[in-house]
């Protein structure tokens, strides 16, 4: 039997795809580095097997995934190409399996991993659905009606995908190491839409994506008047949001999200968008969006004590304004704390006055030091540049944690892509 060997295996992506690869009866493993990540339990749960990274791990008869992360000469690749062993980069191999099904690319510069994994809850109370989320959960089944899957627009990894559908929620300026530009990020989308086979659902409200030209019908959803699919008749409270959707001007339905913010409205609006596309019935998207839990990083709250915590992976200025928006829909009367993590030297330094902008909007900001990268770990600048454009902001480490016990009956935020989170493993700790 072909074993298939994940370099970097802990990685969100690649964590979901071994998932998927176990489930479908292959023989999985995988190495990566010995510190603990959250994507890991999934594997473990599985009986997936983890090793240190080893030009031993590879032998004849594999075929080796290699995670993007890492270089064409990481001892396990050059390895592998000794002994002649097939290697696939992660998006070239997940782009020959998603042709297998009728595949589903969910992209766009934010919220991919919530919509895709509410693409994948909904289509599951009606069919068979594999999936794979960028938050490393993965599901499999070569029987399966649908692939449902994340596509990310980073070094243009998504043009290796030719999906049956794709939604495309957003163009933003994002990961400045490589994107020169917002023009250059929109030619990338460009050339994505012109290799979906069947149809695109593309947010209306968004310019970029106003502008996309497709050699397959394009459905647009949001909230102006011009869109296909439109949300109309919001209704927020703190146990979610409720709202009417209208397919061109005329009523559809009513549907219930357990979610907060105008953001998540949009990401239901574009499932709902593709789920009548493709026939779903009604009653069933209804049933699941109101059941559906949410994925791992994305605004995952909690009570400890007398406080909130709320864990997300909210990286970007544009998401840290929503997630505090969201918190604030759901904990009206709670004073908001933030604690955020920036990811990477060049995002931080390309965004800095709009990271300050975004943090303003909660009552009280913490912020630790920079995360940088396998492609960058020392910049130009210091956490200090960020804390100095944010009035009343404070620095936050690991020795002086405790600091926030001083905000009873709060709202804690834990942000960031890096390792926020042993920020607030260590306050659940100690305090």
């Amino acid at each position: 039997m072909t074993v298939y060997h994940f370099v970097g295996i802990k990685g969100t992506g690649m964590s979901a795809l071994a998932q998927i690869l176990q489930d479908m009866n292959e023989s999985v493993q995988g190495s990566d580095y010995e510190k603990v990540f959250f994507t890991q339990k999934a594997l473990e749960l599985k009986n997936i097997p983890i090793y240190p990274f080893s030009a031993e791990n590879i032998k004849e008869g594999q075929v080796v995934i290699a995670g993007n992360a890492f270089p064409d000469d990481h001892v396990e690749l050059e390895r592998a190409r000794e002994l002649g062993v097939p290697i696939y980069r992660y998006h070239n191999f997940l782009g020959e399996l998603a042709n297998k099904f009728t595949s589903v690319a969910v992209t766009g510069a934010h919220g991919k991993t919530s919509t895709t994994g509410l693409l994948s809850h909904v289509l599951q109370g009606a069919y068979s659905t594999s999936f794979l989320i960028g938050d490393g959960t993965g599901k499999g089944n070569e029987d399966s009606r649908y692939f449902v899957f994340e596509a990310c627009e980073y070094r243009r990894h998504f043009l290796s995908y030719f999906p049956d559908y794709a939604i495309m929620l957003n163009v933003d300026f994002d990961h400045p190491d490589y994107f020169q530009s917002i023009d250059d990020v929109t030619e990338a989308f460009q050339q994505m839409a012109l290799q979906v086979e069947k149809g695109i659902i593309a947010c209306g409200d968004d310019e970029k994506l106003q502008q996309i030209h497709a050699n397959v019908p394009v459905m647009f959803y949001g909230f102006s008047d011009h869109n296909d699919f439109q949300a109309q008749n919001i209704r927020k409270d703190t146990e979610g949001t409720t709202f009417d959707v209208f397919v061109r001007d005329s009523f559809f339905d009513t549907f219930h999200i357990p979610a907060y913010g105008d953001h998540n409205v949009l990401n239901a609006l574009a499932v709902i968008a593709l789920c009548h596309y493709e026939n779903v019935p009604t009653e069933v998207i209804q049933t699941q969006l109101e059941t559906f839990a949410g994925v791992k990083r994305r605004f995952n709250h909690k009570t400890f004590g007398k406080q909130i915590i709320i864990d997300d992976y909210a990286h970007h200025p544009v998401e840290i304004k929503v997630t505090i928006e969201a918190a604030r829909q759901k904990y009206p009367d709670k004073e908001l704390v933030a604690i955020f993590q920036p990811h990477t030297f060049t995002r931080t330094q390309k965004f800095l006055d709009d990271f300050a902008s975004a943090l303003s909007n909660a009552d009280t900001v913490y912020l630790c030091d920079i995360f940088g990268s396998a492609r960058e770990n020392i910049g130009n600048l210091s956490i200090e540049d960020l804390q100095s454009k944010i009035d009343d902001s404070h620095l936050l480490n690991e020795e002086n944690i405790s600091v926030l016990q001083e905000h009873t009956d709060s709202v804690l935020i834990f942000m960031g892509a890096g390792d926020i989170q042993k920020y607030q493993q260590k306050y659940e700790q100690t305090c």
